[in-house]
């Protein structure tokens, strides 16, 4: 894992991993032809507002759902994490700490799980339970606390940074 986030903290990595993702979430997944809000975009979910959703896609709008969960919707994760883990690890503020760049995994593996759900949920539309949406809901809700874990750690990671940048460079001045 060493290896792979300082090939993800280089410079050319982190730019090419957010233009990326930046790319997918901006551009590719609001024009896929779904016919509503994504499930995946919600912060959580009720067997109701999932049955309805699931509904308003009509048959063709699950087809392409469940494909870009298959595919753009994994490779989503890896590329958000290798940004996310490469700027963490670049921006460590000990040499130490270079295992906090497994926090963005979490965000990751919770994002994966929840593709899983959501691929099962739309194969299986109409008979959906309760129980398999409560499921889908909590990998939800949960990869967006763990992603919002991750990126709070990497701007406070950015802010450390920029203020011992600053600060040494004030000293290297006076002297």
């Amino acid at each position: 894992m060493r290896q792979y986030v300082e090939f993800a903290s280089r410079t050319l990595a982190l730019g090419t991993t957010l233009v990326a993702t930046l790319v997918l979430l901006v551009v590719v997944f609001p024009a896929l032809p779904i016919g509503s809000e994504m499930l995946d975009v919600k912060a959580g979910y009720t067997y109701g507002e999932a049955v309805a959703a699931m509904e308003s896609y009509g048959d063709r709008g699950r087809q392409v759902y469940v494909w870009a969960s298959l595919t753009l919707d994994t490779l989503l994760p890896f590329v958000y994490v290798s940004f996310l883990a490469g700027f963490v690890f670049r921006f460590r503020p000990t040499e130490r700490l270079w295992r906090l760049a497994f926090v963005p995994l979490a965000a990751g593996v919770l994002d994966l799980c929840e593709n899983i759900q959501v691929i099962l949920m739309l194969t299986l539309y109409p008979d959906v339970s309760a129980g398999q949406v409560a499921v889908a809901s909590w990998f939800t809700l949960s990869k967006r606390y763990a992603f919002t874990a991750g990126l709070l750690l990497a701007i406070v990671l950015a802010v450390i940074a920029a203020a011992r940048r600053v600060r040494y460079g004030l000293r290297d001045r006076r002297a």
